[in-house]
């Protein structure tokens, strides 16, 4: 027995190896794959309902947004799931998936299902929804901006590295890590940040038909789980993803539902080029819902 592990270690270590070695002509082989290969749905009559799944940071919105729009398109599709579970990310980003929903809704109903975390961005992403139900373990809220750097100046002197800087602009350096921010650059910030905020906690009031004079109760980076989140009404009831495509079913007013079925060489891409735009906003940190 004990040889068998060893033999099928080898063969996954062998593996394992080879893609490293052969990473392009991997991706190659997969594309030719993603091409040939014939999709799950054919011969499948037309769904008429839709699942769109968010999930993890937000970095780059336009998968998610042409499936949004698309499904808007589609005469066929009556009624939209759209599953989210994620921390939050990028401003802009977040707004785009968030007004992409609110055109959406106005052609069908849209149900939002917090799938897990549904925090920060992954929150103002789902404002638009029609309804939004939250499974019983998942987290919500996280209404708030953030901005972060690192000061390094320390680090620059022990190791003997001072920086040269050219710039004209009294707020063009503002945020870089070579030395403390001054207090004049804080306020820039503060003013970006604080504007921000405004954005994020006006749209949820609007959307949610919320008092904005009490946004201290819902917004100001408070962590709700779902039970909570209920009661400062950010979520509409508390369920399971069974009971949410119901709410789908019974506001799209379907005899017969049918689901579509993402074709798993699809999946796999759009996980590969999420984990790219992941390990490129890396090096480049923007301002963040968080």
């Amino acid at each position: 027995m004990l040889e068998l592990f060893k033999k099928i270690g080898s063969c996954l270590a062998n593996g394992i190896r080879f893609i490293q070695a052969h990473f392009k002509a991997t991706l190659l082989v997969l594309f030719v794959l993603w091409i040939l290969i014939p999709s799950g749905s054919d011969g499948i009559s037309p769904h008429n309902l839709q699942k769109i799944v968010l999930t993890g940071p937000i970095l780059d919105a336009t998968p998610i947004i042409e499936q949004l729009d698309e499904t808007r398109e589609n005469k066929d599709v009556k009624g939209v799931l759209f599953s989210i579970d994620s921390p939050g990310g990028a401003v802009a980003p977040s707004v785009e998936i968030a007004y992409a929903v609110k055109r959406l809704r106005e052609a069908k109903p849209v149900v939002v299902y917090a799938a897990g975390i549904m925090a920060s961005g992954g929150y103002y992403s789902a404002i638009w929804g029609n309804e939004i139900v939250a499974n019983p373990g998942s987290m919500i809220g996280s209404i708030g901006v953030i901005m972060e750097g690192a000061d390094i100046s320390e680090l620059m002197k022990k190791v003997g590295v001072k920086t040269q800087v050219v710039h004209a602009g009294t707020y063009k350096q503002v945020g870089t890590f070579d030395r403390p921010w001054s207090s004049v650059e804080r306020a820039e910030l503060d003013k970006v940040i604080g504007g921000t905020y405004d954005l994020f906690v006006g749209d949820v009031a609007r959307a949610r038909k919320l008092d904005l004079n009490r946004s201290a109760d819902f917004a100001d980076a408070h962590i709700f789980t779902a039970a909570q989140a209920k009661k400062v009404k950010l979520i509409d009831s508390i369920g399971v993803e069974f009971d949410a495509k119901n709410r789908v079913a019974a506001l799209s007013k379907v005899k017969d539902p049918v689901w579509n079925k993402e074709d798993p060489m699809d999946r796999f891409f759009k996980r590969f080029a999420a984990e790219g735009a992941s390990l490129a906003h890396m090096y480049f940190p923007p301002v963040t819902l968080k």
